[in-house]
Protein backbone atom coordinates (compact mmCIF):
# COMPACT_ATOMS: atom_id res chain seq x y z
CA UNK A 1 0.00 0.00 0.00
CA UNK A 2 1.18 3.53 -0.79
CA UNK A 3 0.21 6.04 1.89
CA UNK A 4 0.44 9.62 0.63
CA UNK A 5 0.24 12.73 2.76
CA UNK A 6 -0.51 15.92 0.86
CA UNK A 7 1.21 19.21 1.53
CA UNK A 8 3.62 21.76 0.16
CA UNK A 9 7.40 21.61 0.66
CA UNK A 10 9.38 24.32 2.41
CA UNK A 11 9.40 26.07 5.75
CA UNK A 12 6.87 28.69 4.62
CA UNK A 13 4.17 26.00 4.46
CA UNK A 14 5.34 23.65 7.23
CA UNK A 15 2.63 24.41 9.83
CA UNK A 16 -0.23 25.38 7.53
CA UNK A 17 -3.65 23.76 7.25
CA UNK A 18 -2.85 22.50 3.75
CA UNK A 19 0.06 20.48 5.18
CA UNK A 20 -1.85 18.29 7.60
CA UNK A 21 -1.22 15.30 5.32
CA UNK A 22 2.53 15.85 5.70
CA UNK A 23 2.06 16.10 9.48
CA UNK A 24 0.41 12.66 9.60
CA UNK A 25 3.16 11.12 7.45
CA UNK A 26 5.79 12.66 9.75
CA UNK A 27 4.06 11.04 12.74
CA UNK A 28 4.01 7.64 11.01
CA UNK A 29 7.69 7.99 10.05
CA UNK A 30 8.53 8.76 13.68
CA UNK A 31 6.44 5.89 15.09
CA UNK A 32 7.87 3.26 12.79
CA UNK A 33 11.41 4.52 12.29
CA UNK A 34 10.62 4.45 8.58
CA UNK A 35 13.62 4.27 6.27
CA UNK A 36 14.00 6.99 3.65
CA UNK A 37 14.31 5.39 0.22
CA UNK A 38 14.45 8.19 -2.30
CA UNK A 39 14.19 11.92 -2.79
CA UNK A 40 14.58 13.18 -6.34
CA UNK A 41 13.67 10.19 -8.51
CA UNK A 42 10.04 10.22 -7.35
CA UNK A 43 9.66 13.98 -6.91
CA UNK A 44 9.05 13.39 -3.23
CA UNK A 45 10.26 11.90 0.01
CA UNK A 46 9.60 8.16 0.03
CA UNK A 47 9.85 5.97 3.14
CA UNK A 48 9.28 2.32 3.95
CA UNK A 49 8.01 0.92 7.24
CA UNK A 50 10.76 -0.78 9.23
CA UNK A 51 9.35 -2.06 12.51
CA UNK A 52 6.16 -3.79 11.40
CA UNK A 53 5.80 -7.55 10.99
CA UNK A 54 6.99 -9.00 7.68
CA UNK A 55 3.38 -9.29 6.49
CA UNK A 56 3.18 -5.47 6.60
CA UNK A 57 6.59 -4.83 5.13
CA UNK A 58 5.41 -3.67 1.71
CA UNK A 59 3.89 -0.37 2.77
CA UNK A 60 5.33 2.95 1.68
CA UNK A 61 4.91 6.53 2.93
CA UNK A 62 5.14 9.42 0.45
CA UNK A 63 5.35 13.19 0.82
CA UNK A 64 5.15 14.63 -2.74
CA UNK A 65 7.48 17.61 -3.08
CA UNK A 66 5.95 18.87 -6.32
CA UNK A 67 3.72 21.42 -4.56
CA UNK A 68 0.07 20.59 -4.11
CA UNK A 69 -1.12 21.21 -7.67
CA UNK A 70 1.22 18.56 -9.12
CA UNK A 71 1.01 15.87 -6.39
CA UNK A 72 -0.19 13.28 -8.89
CA UNK A 73 3.16 13.34 -10.71
CA UNK A 74 4.93 11.99 -7.64
CA UNK A 75 2.18 9.50 -6.74
CA UNK A 76 2.06 7.91 -10.19
CA UNK A 77 5.86 7.52 -10.35
CA UNK A 78 5.96 5.57 -7.07
CA UNK A 79 2.81 3.59 -7.85
CA UNK A 80 4.16 2.44 -11.22
CA UNK A 81 7.75 1.80 -10.10
CA UNK A 82 6.74 -0.43 -7.17
CA UNK A 83 3.62 -1.81 -8.92
CA UNK A 84 1.37 -0.75 -6.05
CA UNK A 85 -2.37 -1.32 -6.38
CA UNK A 86 -3.71 0.30 -3.21
CA UNK A 87 -3.23 4.01 -2.53
CA UNK A 88 -4.35 5.99 0.52
CA UNK A 89 -4.27 9.80 0.38
CA UNK A 90 -4.36 11.87 3.57
CA UNK A 91 -5.50 15.43 2.99
CA UNK A 92 -7.09 18.55 4.43
CA UNK A 93 -10.79 19.08 3.78
CA UNK A 94 -12.48 22.49 3.88
CA UNK A 95 -15.95 20.93 3.81
CA UNK A 96 -15.46 19.28 7.20
CA UNK A 97 -15.30 21.12 10.53
CA UNK A 98 -11.96 21.27 12.28
CA UNK A 99 -11.06 17.90 13.77
CA UNK A 100 -13.46 15.83 11.69
CA UNK A 101 -12.05 12.60 10.31
CA UNK A 102 -13.68 10.74 7.42
CA UNK A 103 -12.57 7.82 5.28
CA UNK A 104 -13.93 6.88 1.88
CA UNK A 105 -12.93 5.38 -1.44
CA UNK A 106 -13.33 7.40 -4.60
CA UNK A 107 -15.42 10.51 -5.03
CA UNK A 108 -14.86 14.00 -6.30
CA UNK A 109 -12.01 16.34 -5.56
CA UNK A 110 -14.15 19.09 -4.01
CA UNK A 111 -11.88 21.76 -5.52
CA UNK A 112 -8.78 20.36 -3.81
CA UNK A 113 -5.91 20.82 -6.28
CA UNK A 114 -3.85 17.94 -4.86
CA UNK A 115 -6.75 15.53 -5.37
CA UNK A 116 -7.40 16.92 -8.87
CA UNK A 117 -3.80 16.14 -9.81
CA UNK A 118 -3.94 12.62 -8.35
CA UNK A 119 -7.32 11.91 -10.01
CA UNK A 120 -5.82 12.90 -13.37
CA UNK A 121 -2.86 10.51 -13.00
CA UNK A 122 -4.16 7.39 -11.24
CA UNK A 123 -7.99 7.78 -11.38
CA UNK A 124 -10.30 8.55 -8.45
CA UNK A 125 -10.40 5.01 -7.07
CA UNK A 126 -8.18 5.38 -4.04
CA UNK A 127 -8.89 5.65 -0.32
CA UNK A 128 -9.06 9.13 1.13
CA UNK A 129 -8.50 10.07 4.74
CA UNK A 130 -10.16 13.45 4.94
CA UNK A 131 -9.15 15.68 7.85
CA UNK A 132 -11.42 18.62 8.57
CA UNK A 133 -9.75 22.03 8.75
CA UNK A 134 -12.92 24.17 8.79
CA UNK A 135 -13.82 26.97 6.38
CA UNK A 136 -12.97 30.64 6.15
CA UNK A 137 -15.81 33.10 6.70
CA UNK A 138 -15.75 34.28 3.08
CA UNK A 139 -15.38 32.04 0.03
CA UNK A 140 -12.81 34.39 -1.53
CA UNK A 141 -10.42 33.70 1.37
CA UNK A 142 -9.95 29.97 0.66
CA UNK A 143 -6.40 30.20 -0.74
CA UNK A 144 -5.09 32.31 2.13
CA UNK A 145 -7.00 30.19 4.67
CA UNK A 146 -5.54 26.82 3.65
CA UNK A 147 -2.05 28.35 3.56
CA UNK A 148 -2.41 29.84 7.04
CA UNK A 149 -1.41 28.21 10.34
CA UNK A 150 -4.00 26.73 12.67
CA UNK A 151 -5.57 29.07 15.24
CA UNK A 152 -4.22 28.96 18.78
CA UNK A 153 -7.33 27.14 20.03
CA UNK A 154 -7.00 24.51 17.26
CA UNK A 155 -3.30 24.04 18.06
CA UNK A 156 -4.37 22.60 21.43
CA UNK A 157 -6.11 19.70 19.65
CA UNK A 158 -3.89 19.36 16.58
CA UNK A 159 -1.51 16.76 18.02
CA UNK A 160 -4.46 14.62 19.15
CA UNK A 161 -5.97 14.86 15.65
CA UNK A 162 -2.68 13.84 13.98
CA UNK A 163 -2.33 10.91 16.38
CA UNK A 164 -5.89 9.74 15.65
CA UNK A 165 -5.39 10.00 11.87
CA UNK A 166 -2.12 8.04 12.21
CA UNK A 167 -3.89 5.39 14.29
CA UNK A 168 -6.50 5.10 11.53
CA UNK A 169 -3.79 4.54 8.90
CA UNK A 170 -2.17 1.81 10.99
CA UNK A 171 -5.53 0.11 11.59
CA UNK A 172 -6.34 0.29 7.87
CA UNK A 173 -3.20 -1.72 7.04
CA UNK A 174 -4.78 -4.85 8.56
CA UNK A 175 -8.52 -4.09 8.46
CA UNK A 176 -11.14 -3.15 5.90
CA UNK A 177 -12.06 0.42 4.99
CA UNK A 178 -15.49 -0.12 6.56
CA UNK A 179 -14.00 -1.33 9.87
CA UNK A 180 -11.52 1.54 9.93
CA UNK A 181 -14.17 4.12 9.10
CA UNK A 182 -16.47 2.77 11.80
CA UNK A 183 -13.73 2.94 14.43
CA UNK A 184 -12.02 6.23 13.55
CA UNK A 185 -14.54 8.58 11.88
CA UNK A 186 -15.45 11.58 13.99
CA UNK A 187 -17.56 14.69 13.43
CA UNK A 188 -15.07 17.21 14.78
CA UNK A 189 -13.26 18.36 17.90
CA UNK A 190 -14.04 20.95 20.53
CA UNK A 191 -10.79 22.58 21.57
Amino acid sequence: MLIVGLGNPGTDYKDTRHNIGFMVIDELIRRHNAQKLSFSSFSGELYKFQDLSSSLDNHFLLKPLTYMNLSGQSVVKVKQFYKIDDVVVIHDDLDLPFGALRLKKGGGHGGHNGLKSIDATISREYIRIRIGIGKPEHKGEVASYVLSPFHETEEKCLKELIVKASDAVEFLLTHSLEQTSSKYSQKGMQC
